[in-house]
């Protein structure tokens, strides 16, 4: 059914009750759809367990034409599309472990528009195969959907430097199609400070938009952080956590890989149902701990970031951060997949003492990726008088290692342009002192994590305050974290 010919909101929710089942939206879903359908920007901030992805699936739906969803991880495009396809709708998904085949497939029907809605990275968008086919003047286009969009502040300028390009998008689209054609961006996430809004909204360049901001407080989610002094120490406060839990589902996150291999091995050991969980495993090794986890045959997943988005269970009743995330938003995000039922859930971050003599594994890991960060702008210093005034993105990447990173670096400084997703023109004289600010402003982000961890306050007053929400914190006690519990 296309918008248009919509006589009444009442249609609107009909299809929406046809499609997932429920009887009426929850505030402010119904506005988000509306806003979406209207073609209207948008930006918006939604606590964990939200509904987000119904917020921009219902519209697509509702329209002929496609609507594109820039997705950060593989198995979250894969979960969400998953989904769609098991109720018979028009979407897919291209990334670049996909099989060739189903590569083809997915192409052909994106050329006979029999898509409503397609799932991408924003390295897969901006692909040469991709980019030829979107521009095909035929092709109708209603929106543009950045989901986890806070992924573009935490990863844009060094880890996945195409985010960075994304504003060049929809102006570079709009030359390809129809006059008149409306293209609306909206960007999706459960965490952004006002800092990282006002990145994003002039990362996407968005126009008028208008924002849908929610506290990410839940009532039924209670804080905790717990000091250990040992790696032993840390092993043993998390099983005697986990042991108290008496078979409830729940998550453990670690920060790499090798961490969550060795974990899932020493409870197996142990005689939990458990699995490690990471990016590097294959679709199909996914798909299989996540039915596992998802219909109780495991009790809990050791994973790293890759695991959760995306992934819907309601009756998670504990997350245990056996090693705290880099950043607050990472935080959040993981701490929001328990309890979304309602009821109550305990999220428990272990982390070293303080000094880091007894036990140094935190401070190291710290110190790691502050350093790497700062040699990411180091580099960037130093490429700048190397760089063209103006040039090809691919060519550049090419001839200088990290010259992408550098490119993106130099256009979260202001001092370069996108002409097109493609190219860019670098500012005649650049300020090197912007760039030791901006690495300055990155290395004060990362230690926000620090202060939240080391924070005599109500832990949701800390992250209420460090998320924008100022009005809320003041005198906000929330009397189920440990400080609120200690200060009793």
């Amino acid at each position: 059914m296309k918008y248009s010919a919509i006589t009444s909101w009442d249609d609107v929710r009909v299809e929406f009750k046809k499609i997932w089942g429920y009887e009426d939206f929850r505030p402010p879903q119904g506005e988000i759809v509306r806003s979406l359908l209207d073609k209207r920007d948008a930006l918006i901030v939604l606590p964990t367990g939200g509904g987000k992805s119904i917020c921009f699936q219902l519209p697509a739906l509702l329209q002929t034409g496609l609507t594109l969803v820039i997705s950060p991880l593989v198995a979250l495009m894969e979960n969400q599309v998953q989904e769609l396809k098991d109720r018979k709708l028009p979407a897919a998904l291209l990334h670049s472990e996909l099989p060739s085949q189903e590569r083809q497939k997915t192409l052909q029907a994106l050329e006979r528009q029999e898509l409503r809605l397609l799932y991408l990275s924003p390295e897969t968008l901006l692909s040469e195969p991709v980019w030829e086919r979107l521009c095909q003047p035929q092709l109708e286009i209603n929106g543009l959907i950045l989901d986890e969009a806070h992924c573009l502040v935490q990863w844009g300028d060094t880890f996945r430097p195409a985010y960075r390009r994304l504003g060049a998008v929809r102006p570079a689209l709009l030359k390809c199609k129809p006059p008149g054609t409306k293209i609306a961006i909206a960007a999706f996430t459960a965490t952004a400070d006002t800092t990282a809004q006002a990145t994003i909204q002039n990362v996407l360049k968005l126009q008028q938009p208008k924002f849908f901001l929610i506290s990410p407080y839940r009532d039924n989610l209670n804080l905790k952080v717990q000091t250990v002094w040992s790696p032993r120490g840390r092993r043993q406060k998390m099983l005697k956590f986990i042991q108290g839990k008496s078979g409830q589902s729940g998550l453990v996150y670690v920060r790499s890989r090798r961490d969550s291999e060795e974990l899932a091995q020493w409870f197996g050991k142990l005689g939990y149902a458990t699995a490690a969980y990471h990016g590097g495993l294959g679709a199909e090794e996914r798909r299989k701990i996540e039915a596992s986890w998802l219909n109780g045959n495991s009790q809990f997943v050791v994973c790293t970031s890759a695991f959760g988005m995306g992934i819907n269970k309601s009756d998670v009743r504990w997350v245990v951060h056996f090693q705290a995330p880099q950043l607050l938003s990472e935080y959040i995000q993981e701490v929001g997949r328990g309890g979304r039922d309602g009821l109550p859930a305990d999220a428990l971050t272990l982390v070293s003492e303080p000094t880091g003599w007894l036990n140094p594994e935190d401070k190291q890991r710290r110190d790691f990726f502050v350093n790497f960060l700062r040699s990411q702008y180091q580099n960037a210093q130093k490429l700048v008088n190397k760089l063209p005034l103006q040039g090809e993105v691919k060519t550049v990447a090419t001839q200088y290692r990290d010259g992408e990173v550098a490119l993106a670096i130099l256009h979260s400084a202001n001092q370069l342009e996108w002409s097109d997703p493609f190219s860019y023109r670098k500012n005649p004289r650049i300020d090197s002192a912007t760039l030791v600010k901006l690495s300055a402003t990155q290395e004060e982000i990362q230690s926000q994590m620090t202060q939240y961890l080391t924070t005599r306050d109500c832990r949701w007053q800390f992250l209420l305050r460090e998320f924008g929400f100022t009005k809320e914190a003041i005198n906000f006690r929330c009397q189920r974290c440990d400080n609120c519990l200690k200060s009793r």
